[in-house]
C-alpha cells in the first residue's frame, strides 16, 4: 500500500473531497478544520436534506418528537462546501476525479464515507406497504403508519428491528416480529446472552416468532415458509446492512468479502490519496488481532479524527478503537463495548431475568468486551479497562455490587 501524500497539509492549494454526508463524512470535514487544515473541503451527499444524524430516526423523529435530526454544524463558517442531492457514480484514481450526476469533481485527497445501505428482502421491490428504516425519508413515510396504529410485521429481530418494534408499540400498533434464526440478535451475540432478551418482546406486547422464514410478502400479508399468513398493514424490513460501495467497481479500491473498503490502520485505502471511514470501511485491529467492520455511530464519530490527522500528516495516527454502541429497546438501555469473538470466558454480573445486568467477556483474564443492560456505570468503567488492557479478578467481577474498576487483579 502506497504512502498517502501528506505534504502541504495546511496549504490552500490542496483540495479534500468527502463522499458521504452522514456522521463520518461531516465529522471528517469538522476534524480537518479543527486540526488546522486550510485548503478547500467539499462534502458530497446523495440525499437532498441538510446532513443529519441517523440514530434519532428510529426514536424521536419516527415518533414525531423531533422534526429532523440535522447536525448542529455551521458549514458556511467552517468554509465547507456542501453538494447535496448529488449521487457519486464512479472514481477515476489516475485522474484524481470523481464521476457524479453533476459532472466530474477533481480532488487532491478523497475520503470515502458513504456508509451502509439496508439489505432488501428479495421480491419486495414495488410491493405496497413494505418499508426500510435508514433515511429521513424512510422515517417520514413511516410516521403516518404508526399514527394510524396499524398492524405491523417487522422482519428481523436485530437492533433496528427491536428499536422499531419499541416505537411502534409506544404508538399503540400491534406488532409481530419474525426472525429466521432461533433467537433475537443471533448474528451479534451468543445464545446464552440473547436468551433473556426474547422475553422483552412479550413483556412489551410484541409477538416474536423465531425460526420464521419469510416466503413472500404481498399487499396486506406476510407469508411464512410454513404457510402461515400474518396480516400486515405495513411491513418493516430490518435484516442488516452492507457497505455502500457498489459505485467503486473498477476503481482499483480493494474491497473485502462484505463489500467493505479494505483500509489500513491509518484508514488509507489501496489507492493513493484515498481514505475510507465509517460504515463503509473495515480496518485491522491490533487490539483484537483481526479486521473489524463496525456499523455503529461511535465508529463514524471517532474514525474521522484519525483521517484528518493523517491527511495533515504532521503526526501520523493509528486507528484501533474499542468499538462501542448502544440501543434503546423495550424500556431498556443496552450498551456494548469491545469485541467478544476471541474471548475464552464469560462472566455475568446480576441476574439476566432482572432489569439490570452486565455480561463481561475475558481473554486470558483481560476484559475484551461487555454488554451492559441498565448499568451505564459498568459500561463506562469497563470501556476504560478494555482500553488499558487490565487483568481482572473473576470472582470480584461477578459481584454486581462491586464497581468494575475495583475488580482488577493488578
Amino acid at each position: 500500500m502506497s504512502e498517502q501524500t501528506a505534504q502541504g497539509g495546511t496549504s490552500a492549494g490542496r483540495r479534500v473531497v468527502v463522499v458521504g454526508a452522514g456522521m463520518a463524512g461531516v465529522q471528517t470535514a469538522v476534524a480537518l478544520r479543527e486540526q488546522g487544515f486550510k485548503g478547500p473541503v467539499t462534502v458530497i451527499g446523495a440525499e437532498p436534506h441538510q446532513p443529519y444524524d441517523r440514530p434519532p430516526l428510529s426514536k424521536a423523529v419516527l415518533l414525531g418528537k423531533a422534526e429532523d435530526s440535522a447536525f448542529d454544524v455551521d458549514f458556511e463558517s467552517l468554509g465547507v462546501e456542501l453538494r447535496l442531492g448529488c449521487e457519486v457514480l464512479g472514481l477515476r484514481p489516475a485522474e484524481h476525479e470523481l464521476e457524479t450526476e453533476a459532472g466530474r469533481v477533481p480532488y487532491d485527497v478523497l475520503v470515502l464515507a458513504t456508509g451502509a445501505e439496508p439489505i432488501t428482502l428479495p421480491g419486495t421491490e414495488g410491493v405496497p406497504g413494505v418499508h426500510l428504516l435508514r433515511t429521513l425519508d424512510d422515517a417520514e413515510r413511516l410516521k403516518p403508519v404508526l399514527a394510524r396504529q396499524h398492524e405491523i410485521v417487522v422482519v428481523g429481530a436485530g437492533w433496528i428491528g427491536a428499536e422499531f418494534a419499541t416505537a411502534a408499540r409506544e404508538t399503540g400498533c400491534a406488532v409481530t416480529v419474525v426472525e429466521a434464526a432461533d433467537r433475537p440478535l443471533a448474528g451479534a451475540l451468543p445464545a446464552e446472552v440473547t436468551a433473556p432478551m426474547a422475553a422483552w418482546y412479550a413483556d412489551a406486547g410484541v409477538e416474536l416468532r423465531t425460526h420464521a422464514r419469510v416466503e413472500h410478502i404481498e399487499p396486506g400479508a406476510v407469508v411464512l415458509a410454513d404457510g402461515t399468513r400474518l396480516p400486515a398493514d405495513a411491513v418493516v424490513v430490518g435484516i442488516g446492512a452492507r457497505p455502500s460501495t457498489g459505485w467503486l467497481a473498477g476503481s482499483g479500491v480493494k474491497l473485502g468479502p462484505h463489500g467493505d473498503v479494505l483500509a489500513d490502520d491509518r484508514l488509507r485505502t489501496s489507492v493513493e490519496d484515498v481514505y475510507a471511514v465509517g460504515d463503509c470501511a473495515s480496518f485491522p485491529s491490533a487490539r483484537y488481532g483481526e479486521r473489524l467492520l463496525v456499523h455503529h455511530w461511535d465508529n463514524a464519530l471517532q474514525g474521522p479524527r484519525t483521517v484528518a490527522a493523517n491527511v495533515l500528516g504532521e503526526t501520523p495516527a493509528v486507528y484501533d478503537p474499542v468499538p462501542y454502541f448502544w440501543s434503546e429497546q423495550f424500556g431498556r438501555f443496552v450498551q456494548y463495548a469491545g469485541h467478544h469473538a476471541a474471548a475464552d470466558h464469560l462472566i455475568w454480573r446480576g441476574e439476566p431475568e432482572g432489569p439490570a445486568w452486565t455480561v463481561c467477556w475475558l481473554r486470558e483474564d483481560r476484559l475484551v468486551a461487555l454488554l451492559a443492560v441498565g448499568r451505564p456505570r459498568d459500561l463506562a468503567q469497563g470501556r476504560r479497562l478494555i482500553e488499558a488492557g487490565r487483568r481482572m479478578d473473576a470472582q470480584a467481577l461477578a459481584d454486581p455490587g462491586k464497581p468494575l474498576k475495583d475488580a482488577t487483579a493488578d
